[in-house]
């Protein structure tokens, strides 16, 4: 059995002042010291020397937050894209409030997010089909390396809510929320089945 434990990054700025962050990269995307607070907090109450590797998106937030979480347990780490954040194209960078005034209909009314049409508006951002693709196939290729491996994955609230999405396939993806800054969600794959054992836990 394949297990992975799927880490969203810790907080930024971009998060704290509600931005579409994407993979956009700048200053207000770094972890900000609320960010830096909370993966100390995980690192402290979650001991990661039980996994075999850590496996972290390229983009700097989630580099950082991995450092914090490796200081102790030195796992070797790996970088790898089909972990990015969805690239919301042209929203990478705005305000959610302000698009969702402007776009209604392609926001979530509870979540205050958007829905998988919103691509009709951002008509180069990435579809939820696409990031649920390159996250299976993540978990498909390091699942048939090691059918035993233990692999801490630090990345995107998106992505994480991707692979979720990949190993549950419900009807409505917006039954499932993103989840929280440095969560744990831990899903297994074995044989080609999909376990999810928890989703969205604080430490």
């Amino acid at each position: 059995m394949t297990e992975f434990y799927f880490i969203r990054h810790g907080q930024t700025e971009g998060n704290a002042l509600g931005l579409k962050q994407g993979t956009m990269i700048s200053n207000i995307t770094l972890l900000n010291e609320t960010g830096k607070k909370q993966a100390q907090h995980l690192h402290d109450h979650f001991d990661i020397q039980f996994a075999d590797q850590l496996i972290v998106s390229p983009l700097q937030r989630t580099q950082d937050t991995a450092a914090i979480l490796n200081a102790t347990a030195g796992l070797p780490t790996q970088t790898d894209s089909r972990l990015l954040e969805i690239s919301y194209g042209k929203w990478d960078g705005l305000k959610n409030r302000e698009l969702q005034a402007k776009y209604t209909d392609v926001f979530d009314p509870v979540l205050h997010d958007v829905l998988p049409d919103y691509t009709k508006y951002a008509t180069d951002g990435e579809t939820f089909e696409h990031v649920v693709q390159r996250v299976t196939d993540f978990m498909t290729d390091y699942a048939s390396q090691a059918k035993d491996g233990k692999y801490i994955v630090v990345t995107h609230g998106f992505t994480v809510k991707a692979a979720a999405l990949a190993a549950l396939q419900p009807q409505d993806p917006m039954t499932l929320p993103e989840p929280d800054n440095t969560s744990v969600t831990k899903i297994s794959l074995i044989d080609g089945r999909y376990y999810v054992w928890f989703y969205n836990r604080l430490y």
